[in-house]
């Protein structure tokens, strides 16, 4: 019997953790595979339709704070079940109305084939309400966040940064970031399983244990820096 995860993967099952679903289709920038931007963190934004008011408001929003991805290391897709002549149109009109140049690849899901694979398609609700998602996918190919929203109300890209940066600190060095964290304030340690480590850090210097199972890191310690790492408003 195979042990491949990947073999294992339910249809439209689609958990944090799991392998991102691979896809080809077209863009507003030509043929694009998810898995060519293996190496590099992908914000991937489903959207209902082209010309509609909130995914108006996300693209110039994630434009808006385009060159904190970039700095990042994560692209920026967002897909749509228009075909690439209304993205391309949708693009122009942005350009049009605000003067301003989406950065980003529209990608085309005309056929709903990545709404399906990404489990978007809602049998309760009709399909242009169910996929306003958005998936955070590691370097390596891994789902390691999942945001659902309503068609009423548009994305915080502050919080999406705030959750790269979080996943980005944890993935370097292995530490939790606590509620309402922002870059720049304490982190956790992971809860140990072990009592002989839970009482080392009881007494470890540099460490604030406010109990054996909630212990506080100085953010600037791991060697972090603001210049590279804090949301700028």
């Amino acid at each position: 019997m195979s042990t491949n995860f990947e073999e294992h993967i339910i249809p439209g099952c689609i958990t944090i953790g799991r392998i991102a679903p691979d896809f080809t289709t077209l863009s507003t920038e030509g043929t694009i595979t998810l898995s060519q931007y293996r190496g590099k963190w992908v914000v991937l934004v489903s959207e209902p339709g082209d010309f509609a008011a909130t995914s108006t408001t996300s693209l110039l929003a994630f434009t808006n704070h385009y060159e904190e991805f970039v700095k990042r290391n994560v692209q920026v897709l967002a897909v749509t079940i228009d075909n690439n002549f209304a993205n391309i149109e949708w693009k122009k009109n942005i350009v049009d109305t605000y003067g301003i140049i989406i950065p980003f690849p529209l990608l085309e899901d005309r056929d709903a084939e990545i709404a399906r694979k990404y489990g978007m398609v809602n049998p309760d609700k009709i399909y242009e309400e169910s996929v306003r998602d958005l998936f955070i996918i590691s370097p390596e190919g891994r789902i390691r966040a999942i945001l659902t929203y309503p068609s009423s109300c548009g994305r915080n890209t502050y919080e999406v940064l705030r959750i790269i940066d979080s996943l980005q600190l944890t993935q370097a060095y292995n530490v939790y970031t606590p509620s309402n964290w922002m870059p720049g304030d304490p982190v956790m340690l992971p809860t140990t399983n072990d009592f002989n480590e839970a009482m080392r850090r009881l007494q470890e210097e540099g460490l604030y244990c406010t109990n054996w199972y909630n212990c506080f890191v100085d953010y600037y310690s791991l060697g972090n820096t603001t210049s590279d790492s804090t949301i700028n408003l």
